[in-house]
């Protein structure tokens, strides 16, 4: 299925005036002209604000005009775009697929993660999570033989994580978080829910690492050590929020942490091999040791 030409161009406004920061009108129409989507005419201002309004009612990103600054258009709530936001991920899927599109020379040659088949269950429960239904689900673990039913689940976010959507539901007062492609059934109910008032999506997972929270493990500091190699890529790309650079040499950089050190935290660090290491709490660092350990049991004859 095509994306529409409306979305091409609504895809196409919010990049252009990201990347400039600012930009006028007719900054926009001299890039505008340059496309195949403008046909050789301007975009004309009754048009834009038409698009800007859309804009911010299908993405809720908010453009705003500086008057002060020569009539330029800036994007005034850019934390919707920092990478973990759904903006960003409807917004940069939408832009690849678009370009797919605009050339089937790219088709062989844009490669993208793929995501397994709990994606078909996203429809209802997005569904149930707009009418505020319950819902009813069979679940298994991996590596488990039981198969559990939660009956009367409030659903209540879902969160994308490393290929994988998960659920965070609530069962009789208790939250659930669970893998969409564990699920083995499926189905809303008539019932309804009232989602907690203080609920935040955002909040709820801020001191996480990943999508699950320890049994024991509680938010904490952490201070990770990354080699010369290593912390380029972390200064990039960093592995939390609260991430902080707290001191630098030559031949490393130490990094701190406000999170609850989670098994995903730790299978992160070991990811990494030698490249980075825990400094502090001292639990932590011991916890790691032994899991460094134990991996080398699997390679002693």
């Amino acid at each position: 299925m095509k994306t529409p030409a409306l979305f091409k161009e609504y895809i196409w406004l919010v990049n252009t005036i990201y990347q400039a920061g600012k930009v006028s009108l007719a900054q926009i129409n001299e890039k505008w002209l340059h496309t195949e989507m403008s046909g050789g005419v301007e975009l004309a201002r009754t048009t834009f604000n038409r698009h800007k309004d859309a804009i911010e009612d299908i993405f809720g990103i908010i453009i705003e005009c500086d008057k002060r600054d020569g009539f330029k258009y800036y994007i005034a709530n850019k934390s919707v775009l920092r990478e973990d936001t759904i903006q960003n991920w409807m917004l940069s899927s939408m832009t690849v697929h678009t370009a797919v599109q605009e050339g089937v020379s790219l088709q062989e040659r844009v490669l993208l993660e793929d995501i397994p088949s709990g994606y078909k269950y996203l429809q209802p429960i997005l569904e149930a999570m707009k009418l505020n239904r319950c819902i009813s689900i069979t679940y298994q673990k991996y590596n488990d033989a039981e198969i559990k039913t939660y009956h009367a689940a409030e659903p209540y976010c879902l969160k994308l994580y490393k290929q994988r959507w998960y659920l965070l539901t609530k069962v009789s007062q208790q939250f659930w978080t669970l893998s969409l492609d564990r699920i083995k059934s499926l189905d809303v109910s008539e019932n309804t829910f009232q989602l907690d008032k203080d609920f935040d999506a955002e909040a709820f997972f801020h001191d996480y690492y990943g999508v699950f929270r320890g049994k024991d493990s509680h938010p904490q500091e952490v201070v990770i050590r990354a080699t010369k190699d290593e912390r380029p890529y972390l200064r990039d790309l960093p592995l939390h929020h609260s991430q902080k650079e707290i001191a630098t040499t030559a031949d490393y950089s130490d990094f701190s942490y406000y999170l609850s050190p989670s098994n995903d935290f730790i299978g992160e660090i070991l990811r990494k091999k030698n490249r980075l290491y825990v400094i502090s709490p001292l639990e932590l660092r011991e916890k790691v040791h032994q899991y460094i350990k134990e991996m080398g049991k699997n390679y002693e004859e």
